[in-house]
Protein backbone atom coordinates (compact mmCIF):
# COMPACT_ATOMS: atom_id res chain seq x y z
CA UNK A 1 0.00 0.00 0.00
CA UNK A 2 1.60 3.36 -1.09
CA UNK A 3 1.15 6.19 1.70
CA UNK A 4 0.25 9.82 0.26
CA UNK A 5 0.15 12.88 1.65
CA UNK A 6 -1.58 15.77 -0.06
CA UNK A 7 -0.55 19.54 0.97
CA UNK A 8 -2.74 22.48 0.45
CA UNK A 9 -5.70 20.45 0.54
CA UNK A 10 -8.34 23.25 1.45
CA UNK A 11 -8.83 24.11 -2.22
CA UNK A 12 -10.86 22.85 -5.08
CA UNK A 13 -7.85 20.78 -6.58
CA UNK A 14 -6.59 19.23 -2.95
CA UNK A 15 -10.77 18.30 -2.62
CA UNK A 16 -10.68 16.83 -5.86
CA UNK A 17 -7.13 14.84 -4.73
CA UNK A 18 -8.74 13.34 -1.75
CA UNK A 19 -11.54 12.53 -3.62
CA UNK A 20 -9.73 10.52 -6.15
CA UNK A 21 -7.46 8.78 -4.13
CA UNK A 22 -9.94 7.73 -1.20
CA UNK A 23 -10.97 4.69 -4.07
CA UNK A 24 -7.56 4.30 -4.99
CA UNK A 25 -6.88 0.37 -4.19
CA UNK A 26 -3.52 1.03 -4.20
CA UNK A 27 -3.11 3.70 -1.85
CA UNK A 28 -3.97 5.35 1.74
CA UNK A 29 -4.07 8.87 2.42
CA UNK A 30 -2.25 9.86 5.38
CA UNK A 31 -2.64 13.33 5.57
CA UNK A 32 -3.99 16.31 4.46
CA UNK A 33 -2.74 19.98 5.02
CA UNK A 34 -4.14 23.46 5.65
CA UNK A 35 -3.09 25.73 7.72
CA UNK A 36 -6.01 28.12 8.32
CA UNK A 37 -8.47 24.68 8.77
CA UNK A 38 -5.88 22.37 10.98
CA UNK A 39 -8.18 20.38 13.23
CA UNK A 40 -11.46 20.39 11.15
CA UNK A 41 -12.36 17.90 9.67
CA UNK A 42 -12.01 17.47 5.71
CA UNK A 43 -15.00 17.02 4.63
CA UNK A 44 -16.05 20.46 6.31
CA UNK A 45 -14.56 21.88 3.61
CA UNK A 46 -15.40 18.83 1.00
CA UNK A 47 -19.28 18.06 1.55
CA UNK A 48 -19.22 15.82 -1.13
CA UNK A 49 -16.91 13.41 1.02
CA UNK A 50 -19.40 12.96 4.34
CA UNK A 51 -19.67 9.23 5.16
CA UNK A 52 -16.23 8.95 2.73
CA UNK A 53 -13.23 10.40 5.15
CA UNK A 54 -12.76 10.84 8.44
CA UNK A 55 -9.61 13.10 7.84
CA UNK A 56 -9.32 15.89 9.72
CA UNK A 57 -6.43 18.77 8.58
CA UNK A 58 -3.55 18.78 10.01
CA UNK A 59 -0.42 21.63 9.36
CA UNK A 60 2.59 20.98 7.52
CA UNK A 61 4.68 21.22 10.61
CA UNK A 62 3.16 18.29 11.53
CA UNK A 63 4.10 16.22 8.05
CA UNK A 64 4.94 12.88 8.48
CA UNK A 65 7.34 10.79 5.91
CA UNK A 66 5.02 9.33 3.42
CA UNK A 67 6.26 7.63 -0.17
CA UNK A 68 3.99 10.04 -2.14
CA UNK A 69 3.51 13.62 -1.30
CA UNK A 70 1.05 15.66 -3.50
CA UNK A 71 1.75 19.57 -3.53
CA UNK A 72 -1.60 21.85 -4.12
CA UNK A 73 -0.03 24.89 -2.75
CA UNK A 74 -0.63 28.42 -4.15
CA UNK A 75 1.33 29.80 -7.06
CA UNK A 76 4.65 31.02 -5.69
CA UNK A 77 4.63 29.85 -2.17
CA UNK A 78 6.08 25.30 -3.50
CA UNK A 79 8.88 26.96 -4.68
CA UNK A 80 10.62 27.92 -1.24
CA UNK A 81 9.15 25.23 0.48
CA UNK A 82 10.16 22.37 -2.27
CA UNK A 83 13.53 21.73 -0.43
CA UNK A 84 11.70 20.77 2.41
CA UNK A 85 8.90 18.91 1.33
CA UNK A 86 11.55 16.60 -0.60
CA UNK A 87 12.72 15.56 2.50
CA UNK A 88 9.47 13.77 3.29
CA UNK A 89 8.78 11.89 0.13
CA UNK A 90 10.78 10.38 -2.80
CA UNK A 91 8.12 11.51 -4.61
CA UNK A 92 6.80 14.74 -5.09
CA UNK A 93 3.69 16.11 -7.64
CA UNK A 94 3.26 19.54 -7.63
CA UNK A 95 0.08 21.10 -9.27
CA UNK A 96 1.38 24.82 -8.69
CA UNK A 97 3.07 26.92 -11.29
CA UNK A 98 6.23 27.19 -9.53
CA UNK A 99 8.20 24.34 -11.59
CA UNK A 100 6.49 24.36 -14.99
CA UNK A 101 8.49 25.81 -17.02
CA UNK A 102 12.44 24.95 -17.61
CA UNK A 103 13.84 28.21 -18.03
CA UNK A 104 14.00 30.76 -14.66
CA UNK A 105 14.09 33.43 -16.81
CA UNK A 106 10.80 33.03 -17.88
CA UNK A 107 9.28 33.16 -14.45
CA UNK A 108 10.12 37.44 -14.18
CA UNK A 109 7.81 37.83 -17.41
CA UNK A 110 5.33 35.28 -17.21
CA UNK A 111 4.81 35.27 -13.29
CA UNK A 112 6.17 38.87 -12.17
CA UNK A 113 8.70 37.28 -10.39
CA UNK A 114 11.79 35.54 -10.51
CA UNK A 115 12.31 31.74 -9.22
CA UNK A 116 13.56 30.84 -5.69
CA UNK A 117 14.75 27.56 -6.71
CA UNK A 118 16.37 27.41 -10.48
CA UNK A 119 18.54 24.76 -9.52
CA UNK A 120 15.89 22.61 -9.18
CA UNK A 121 13.34 23.47 -12.36
CA UNK A 122 16.04 20.95 -14.83
CA UNK A 123 14.83 18.20 -12.15
CA UNK A 124 10.99 17.89 -12.98
CA UNK A 125 9.11 16.56 -15.81
CA UNK A 126 6.65 18.52 -17.06
CA UNK A 127 3.33 16.26 -16.49
CA UNK A 128 1.14 15.92 -19.05
CA UNK A 129 1.16 12.27 -19.96
CA UNK A 130 0.08 12.34 -23.34
CA UNK A 131 3.61 13.93 -24.08
CA UNK A 132 5.98 12.96 -21.36
CA UNK A 133 5.10 9.55 -19.85
CA UNK A 134 8.24 7.79 -20.83
CA UNK A 135 10.14 10.59 -18.87
CA UNK A 136 7.35 10.79 -15.90
CA UNK A 137 7.82 6.84 -15.55
CA UNK A 138 11.39 7.65 -13.99
CA UNK A 139 10.68 10.97 -12.64
CA UNK A 140 11.09 11.80 -8.93
CA UNK A 141 10.10 15.06 -9.31
CA UNK A 142 6.54 15.91 -11.24
CA UNK A 143 4.95 19.34 -12.01
CA UNK A 144 0.94 19.40 -13.35
CA UNK A 145 0.50 21.46 -15.90
CA UNK A 146 -1.83 24.44 -16.04
CA UNK A 147 -5.01 23.94 -17.11
CA UNK A 148 -5.66 25.80 -20.27
CA UNK A 149 -2.16 25.04 -21.30
CA UNK A 150 -3.21 20.95 -20.61
CA UNK A 151 -6.12 21.64 -23.13
CA UNK A 152 -4.92 24.20 -25.68
CA UNK A 153 -1.49 21.67 -25.69
CA UNK A 154 -3.58 18.44 -26.37
CA UNK A 155 -5.60 19.89 -29.13
CA UNK A 156 -2.78 21.23 -30.93
CA UNK A 157 0.34 19.08 -30.06
CA UNK A 158 -0.45 16.36 -32.80
CA UNK A 159 -0.11 18.76 -35.52
CA UNK A 160 2.86 20.35 -34.41
CA UNK A 161 4.89 17.02 -33.77
CA UNK A 162 3.17 15.76 -37.45
CA UNK A 163 4.86 19.55 -38.85
CA UNK A 164 2.00 20.52 -40.87
CA UNK A 165 1.81 24.09 -39.28
CA UNK A 166 2.55 26.79 -40.92
CA UNK A 167 5.23 28.33 -38.41
CA UNK A 168 5.11 31.97 -40.00
CA UNK A 169 2.04 32.66 -38.69
CA UNK A 170 0.91 32.74 -35.27
CA UNK A 171 -1.37 30.57 -33.24
CA UNK A 172 -4.88 31.86 -31.68
CA UNK A 173 -6.02 30.77 -28.58
CA UNK A 174 -9.60 31.46 -27.59
CA UNK A 175 -9.93 29.59 -24.06
CA UNK A 176 -13.16 29.71 -22.21
CA UNK A 177 -13.33 28.69 -18.67
CA UNK A 178 -15.55 28.12 -15.31
CA UNK A 179 -15.38 30.01 -12.28
CA UNK A 180 -13.33 26.85 -9.83
CA UNK A 181 -10.48 27.68 -12.34
CA UNK A 182 -9.99 31.12 -10.02
CA UNK A 183 -9.73 28.56 -7.12
CA UNK A 184 -11.77 28.84 -4.05
CA UNK A 185 -10.85 32.12 -2.43
CA UNK A 186 -13.58 34.48 -3.02
CA UNK A 187 -13.05 37.82 -4.89
CA UNK A 188 -15.18 40.21 -7.18
CA UNK A 189 -14.49 38.14 -9.99
CA UNK A 190 -16.19 35.08 -8.75
CA UNK A 191 -18.93 37.09 -6.64
CA UNK A 192 -22.43 35.70 -7.88
CA UNK A 193 -23.80 39.01 -8.95
CA UNK A 194 -20.73 39.84 -11.19
CA UNK A 195 -20.31 36.22 -12.28
CA UNK A 196 -23.57 35.60 -13.41
CA UNK A 197 -24.68 35.38 -16.44
CA UNK A 198 -21.04 36.96 -17.51
CA UNK A 199 -18.81 36.38 -20.37
CA UNK A 200 -15.64 38.30 -19.03
CA UNK A 201 -12.14 38.49 -21.42
CA UNK A 202 -10.28 38.61 -18.18
CA UNK A 203 -6.94 38.20 -19.82
CA UNK A 204 -7.14 38.83 -23.49
CA UNK A 205 -2.88 39.01 -23.67
CA UNK A 206 0.00 37.57 -21.75
CA UNK A 207 -1.88 35.11 -20.30
CA UNK A 208 0.90 32.61 -18.11
CA UNK A 209 -0.33 29.32 -19.37
CA UNK A 210 1.09 30.95 -23.09
CA UNK A 211 4.43 30.26 -22.09
CA UNK A 212 3.99 26.47 -21.45
CA UNK A 213 1.80 26.11 -25.08
CA UNK A 214 5.16 27.59 -26.58
CA UNK A 215 7.55 25.58 -24.19
CA UNK A 216 5.78 22.13 -25.35
CA UNK A 217 4.83 22.87 -29.13
CA UNK A 218 8.35 24.16 -29.65
CA UNK A 219 9.73 21.22 -32.50
CA UNK A 220 13.24 21.32 -33.68
CA UNK A 221 13.70 24.60 -31.98
CA UNK A 222 11.36 25.92 -33.63
CA UNK A 223 9.11 27.76 -31.22
CA UNK A 224 5.65 29.12 -32.36
CA UNK A 225 4.23 32.54 -31.95
CA UNK A 226 0.97 32.37 -29.75
CA UNK A 227 -1.38 34.63 -29.59
CA UNK A 228 -3.99 33.19 -26.16
CA UNK A 229 -7.19 34.98 -24.87
CA UNK A 230 -8.87 33.70 -21.70
CA UNK A 231 -12.57 34.05 -21.03
CA UNK A 232 -14.43 33.64 -18.35
CA UNK A 233 -18.17 31.90 -18.61
CA UNK A 234 -21.12 31.23 -16.49
CA UNK A 235 -19.87 27.61 -15.39
CA UNK A 236 -18.25 26.00 -12.57
CA UNK A 237 -16.12 23.49 -14.52
CA UNK A 238 -14.79 23.21 -17.26
CA UNK A 239 -12.68 24.85 -20.40
CA UNK A 240 -12.85 24.83 -24.07
CA UNK A 241 -9.84 26.19 -25.89
CA UNK A 242 -10.86 26.99 -29.56
CA UNK A 243 -7.47 27.42 -31.63
CA UNK A 244 -6.64 28.63 -35.02
CA UNK A 245 -3.71 27.06 -36.95
CA UNK A 246 -2.41 27.64 -40.47
CA UNK A 247 -1.45 24.54 -42.48
CA UNK A 248 1.77 24.02 -44.42
CA UNK A 249 -0.40 22.68 -47.41
CA UNK A 250 -4.21 22.02 -47.89
CA UNK A 251 -5.39 18.41 -45.77
CA UNK A 252 -8.30 17.04 -46.46
CA UNK A 253 -10.43 15.50 -43.43
CA UNK A 254 -9.21 12.05 -43.74
CA UNK A 255 -5.23 12.86 -43.36
CA UNK A 256 -6.19 15.09 -40.20
CA UNK A 257 -7.96 12.24 -38.56
CA UNK A 258 -4.87 10.24 -39.63
CA UNK A 259 -2.16 12.23 -37.58
CA UNK A 260 -4.53 12.74 -34.56
CA UNK A 261 -5.42 8.71 -34.43
CA UNK A 262 -2.06 7.71 -34.51
CA UNK A 263 -1.12 10.53 -31.95
CA UNK A 264 -4.25 9.33 -29.52
CA UNK A 265 -4.89 5.84 -30.37
CA UNK A 266 -3.42 4.18 -27.41
CA UNK A 267 -4.59 6.95 -25.13
CA UNK A 268 -6.36 6.15 -22.46
CA UNK A 269 -8.07 9.33 -21.54
CA UNK A 270 -8.21 11.33 -25.55
CA UNK A 271 -11.05 10.78 -27.45
CA UNK A 272 -11.59 12.25 -30.86
CA UNK A 273 -15.24 14.43 -31.19
CA UNK A 274 -16.07 15.02 -34.69
CA UNK A 275 -20.06 14.58 -35.41
CA UNK A 276 -21.66 14.76 -38.93
CA UNK A 277 -24.85 16.11 -37.30
CA UNK A 278 -26.28 16.75 -33.92
CA UNK A 279 -25.73 19.54 -31.05
CA UNK A 280 -22.86 17.21 -29.78
CA UNK A 281 -20.54 17.07 -32.68
CA UNK A 282 -17.88 19.16 -31.32
CA UNK A 283 -16.15 18.84 -27.73
CA UNK A 284 -18.00 20.01 -24.66
CA UNK A 285 -17.01 20.69 -21.19
CA UNK A 286 -19.98 20.14 -19.57
CA UNK A 287 -19.82 16.71 -20.49
CA UNK A 288 -16.78 15.79 -19.13
CA UNK A 289 -17.60 17.24 -15.28
CA UNK A 290 -15.90 14.98 -13.51
CA UNK A 291 -13.60 12.68 -15.64
CA UNK A 292 -10.45 12.52 -16.86
CA UNK A 293 -11.39 12.72 -20.65
CA UNK A 294 -10.00 15.38 -22.97
CA UNK A 295 -12.16 15.71 -26.09
CA UNK A 296 -10.63 16.69 -28.83
CA UNK A 297 -12.51 17.92 -32.33
CA UNK A 298 -11.31 19.92 -35.74
CA UNK A 299 -12.70 21.83 -38.72
CA UNK A 300 -11.27 22.76 -41.39
CA UNK A 301 -12.01 26.38 -43.05
CA UNK A 302 -12.65 25.25 -46.88
CA UNK A 303 -11.91 29.12 -48.00
CA UNK A 304 -8.05 28.82 -46.55
CA UNK A 305 -5.35 26.74 -44.84
CA UNK A 306 -6.87 27.59 -41.64
CA UNK A 307 -7.95 24.83 -39.00
CA UNK A 308 -10.00 25.37 -35.90
CA UNK A 309 -9.42 22.70 -33.23
CA UNK A 310 -11.22 22.58 -29.98
CA UNK A 311 -10.65 20.49 -26.94
CA UNK A 312 -12.10 20.33 -23.64
CA UNK A 313 -11.56 18.97 -20.38
CA UNK A 314 -12.47 19.15 -16.67
CA UNK A 315 -9.97 21.80 -15.60
CA UNK A 316 -9.90 20.35 -11.69
CA UNK A 317 -9.51 16.82 -13.37
CA UNK A 318 -7.40 16.20 -16.35
CA UNK A 319 -6.37 19.84 -15.96
CA UNK A 320 -5.39 19.60 -12.06
CA UNK A 321 -6.11 16.40 -9.95
CA UNK A 322 -6.81 13.53 -12.54
CA UNK A 323 -3.89 14.30 -14.21
CA UNK A 324 -1.79 14.18 -11.00
CA UNK A 325 -3.54 10.77 -10.64
CA UNK A 326 -2.96 9.92 -13.50
CA UNK A 327 1.07 10.66 -13.20
CA UNK A 328 0.93 9.06 -10.11
CA UNK A 329 -0.34 5.87 -11.61
CA UNK A 330 2.44 5.67 -14.73
CA UNK A 331 5.23 6.64 -12.04
CA UNK A 332 4.05 4.02 -9.19
CA UNK A 333 3.37 1.07 -11.77
CA UNK A 334 -0.57 0.93 -11.49
CA UNK A 335 -2.60 0.81 -14.25
CA UNK A 336 -2.93 4.58 -15.89
CA UNK A 337 -6.82 4.62 -15.56
CA UNK A 338 -6.65 3.47 -11.68
CA UNK A 339 -9.41 5.73 -9.68
CA UNK A 340 -9.80 7.55 -12.47
CA UNK A 341 -12.55 5.57 -14.85
CA UNK A 342 -15.68 8.00 -14.31
CA UNK A 343 -17.13 8.61 -17.51
CA UNK A 344 -19.06 11.51 -16.26
CA UNK A 345 -22.36 12.66 -16.93
CA UNK A 346 -25.30 13.38 -19.61
CA UNK A 347 -27.51 15.69 -19.16
CA UNK A 348 -26.10 17.41 -16.45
Amino acid sequence: MLHVSIIGGSGYAGGELVRLLIDHPQVEIKQVTSERNSGKFVRSLHPNLRKRSDLKFSTIADLQPVDVLFSALPHGVAMGQMADLRQKAPIVIDLSADFRLRNAADYPKWYGHGHSAPEMLEEFVYGIPELHRDEIREADLISSAGCMATTTILGLYPLFQARVVDLSRPVVVEAKTGSSGSGGSPGLGSHHPERSGAMRSFKPTGHRHSAEVIQELTVDGQAPEVAFSATSIEAVRGILATSHVYLNEPLADKEIWGIYRAAFKNEPFMRLVKEASGVHRYPEPKLLSGSNWCDVGFERDPDSNRLVVMAALDNLMKGAAGQAVQALNIRCGFPEDTALEFTGLHPI
